[in-house]
């Protein structure tokens, strides 16, 4: 029998969560993780774990062992993590399946040239800053194989990074448990144009270091996005740790939220907390009946 008093309770199921990552080596699964962020900070969306092969035999022991998707033709990066986020789809990504040339290129599928200064010249002022503005972004290593996508939760492989989707204030929570778990202040935040996921992940990939970012000017026109979310990306490495913070504080100050510590909801957002509105105890009957 499920106990699903526990699921409501934000301090017994942090509680419980730290128990299993105490029977677990000191962490926490992925289902943890997911069961976690969906509860706690009410992320609506999987986390995706992403794994870029760079070694032959990982790619050809991925083909024989798991079941995955491919895309039927090109698509976006963001379409693959759509729908790993979406629909819990397992997918691989190839050069040949990869329809966006922003992604193509800082994934060192494609060099520079006229098409890819030409898709960005309506954020800039001339070609020669849209050309020296796409050259500061950074390039994953040469030789990349193929890629694959996944739900954490489903992942049959070592992911090297967590790429998520929330709102602003549930971002906010994640980026101040990552400097609180890694003892690292302030959090940086970095945004390039026309290449949010896909250079995100990039970013994220050769720096290791977490982001927050906005997404591309296209992604509703796109149907990437839903509400106008913000992109979380993560180490595959800090975000155990991360979370694992953040239980461990939901504990120490009986629930989850910042902005009224305590409280279940990461985002209580009521007249900018104003002390006027306000709900107190009501009164004990039994002292009531004694006057």
């Amino acid at each position: 029998m499920i106990d699903t008093q526990v699921y409501m309770d934000d301090v017994q199921l942090a509680k419980e969560l730290l128990d299993n990552a105490k029977n677990n080596g000191e962490r926490l699964s992925h289902s943890d993780i997911v069961f976690g962020l969906r509860n706690l900070l009410k992320l609506k969306y999987y986390p995706v774990a992403i794994k870029f092969f760079y070694k032959e035999d990982e790619l050809e022991a991925f083909k024989a062992g798991v079941d995955y998707r491919i895309g039927l033709r090109p698509y976006t990066f963001c379409h693959f993590v759509a729908a790993s986020r979406q629909r819990g789809d397992i997918l691989l990504g190839t050069r040949d399946k990869l329809g966006c040339s922003n992604a193509k290129y800082v994934f060192g599928w494609k060099d520079l040239d006229e098409g890819e200064i030409k898709s960005h010249l309506k954020y800039t002022k001339n070609r020669e800053q849209a050309e020296k503005f796409i050259q500061t972004k950074k390039r994953l290593p040469p030789g990349l194989l193929a890629f694959a996508t996944a739900p954490l939760h489903k992942a049959p492989f070592q992911p090297d990074l967590v790429h998520g989707m929330c709102d602003p204030l549930q971002s906010y929570h994640l980026a101040n448990d990552w400097c609180a778990a890694f003892d690292s202040h302030p959090f940086q935040m970095t945004m390039t144009m026309n290449s949010s996921i896909c250079h995100g992940c990039v970013q994220c990939y050769v720096t290791q270091k977490p982001n927050v970012t906005q997404m591309c000017s296209s992604s509703k026109t796109a149907g990437k996005t839903e509400q106008s979310e913000v992109n979380y990306i993560w180490p595959y490495d800090q975000i155990e740790p991360t979370f694992h913070w953040t239980l461990e504080r939901t504990v120490r100050d009986g629930g989850v939220s910042f902005p009224r510590t305590g409280e279940t909801y990461p985002g209580f957002d009521i007249c900018k907390l104003c002390t006027f509105i306000a709900f107190p105890k009501g009164k004990d009957k039994d002292k009531d009946k004694e006057s």
